[in-house]
């Protein structure tokens, strides 16, 4: 490896929001993040899909008649 090049590489204390904390390794020597492991919903098994004003329906209706476009174009 070049001499200068590259970053320092430290022992890294990762910090969450909800209280849960861990070591690694980074480029940085402290870290502190919103969301981890122990309060994503994903993993804790509490995922809400939350719809709010209707975004999930609007969605849908937008594209239901849209179709593939490759299949509208006429062939070469």
């Amino acid at each position: 490896m070049q001499e200068g090049i590259h970053p320092n590489y430290y022992e890294t204390k990762v910090t969450c929001g909800c209280g849960n904390s861990f070591v690694t390794r980074s480029t940085k020597p402290e870290l502190k993040i919103d969301i981890c492991n122990a309060c994503h919903p994903f993993f804790t098994g509490k995922v809400k899909f939350i719809d709010t004003a209707g975004r999930i329906d609007k969605f849908k209706k937008k594209f239901e008649s849209a179709g593939y476009a490759s299949l509208k174009k006429g062939k070469k």
